[in-house]
């Protein structure tokens, strides 16, 4: 199943548990250290695009807090759920389309963490990716 085909009481699913998850006392808040593990060098901490990295390379970067205002007041999970996994063209900054960076660094860390497991490694990629996306979602200004 492609992303862009994920039924939308799935994603509502998904997004609520990656929500549950990341707000729950105590608990770890996934999509937050997915984005500081791989998007804040380049877009900030705030995600408006000012990261250490943002004077060194040459492609522009998009303020992440203004998505959903750029796209008429809706977030555009399909197209961040697309270009975070590869899918949506030639990003510059994430690298070539022929070996998107995120989607398939996620699926070699996942090769690499089931290693004797028998697991779904497309299903490993759409949950880190889907939690990424929520937390971009949740740095929106509206």
């Amino acid at each position: 199943m492609k992303p862009t085909s994920i039924p939308a009481v799935v994603l509502g699913a998904a997004l609520a548990v990656s929500w549950g998850i990341g707000h729950a006392a105590g608990k770890v808040d996934v999509g937050q250290r997915e984005y500081n593990n791989s998007c804040a060098v380049c877009h900030g901490t705030t995600g408006k695009g000012d990261g250490p990295l943002a004077g060194i390379i040459e492609a522009h970067l998009p303020d992440l807090t203004t998505l959903a205002a750029r796209n008429g007041g809706v977030f555009p999970m399909a197209r961040v759920f697309n270009t975070i996994e590869g899918k949506n063209g030639n990003v510059k900054a994430h690298g070539t389309r022929t070996m998107p960076i995120w989607g398939s660094r996620y699926r070699i860390e996942a090769a690499e963490h089931y290693m004797d497991v028998d697991y779904d490694d497309e299903a490993v990629v759409r949950a880190r990716i889907l939690s990424l996306a929520e937390y971009i979602y949740r740095l929106q200004e509206m």
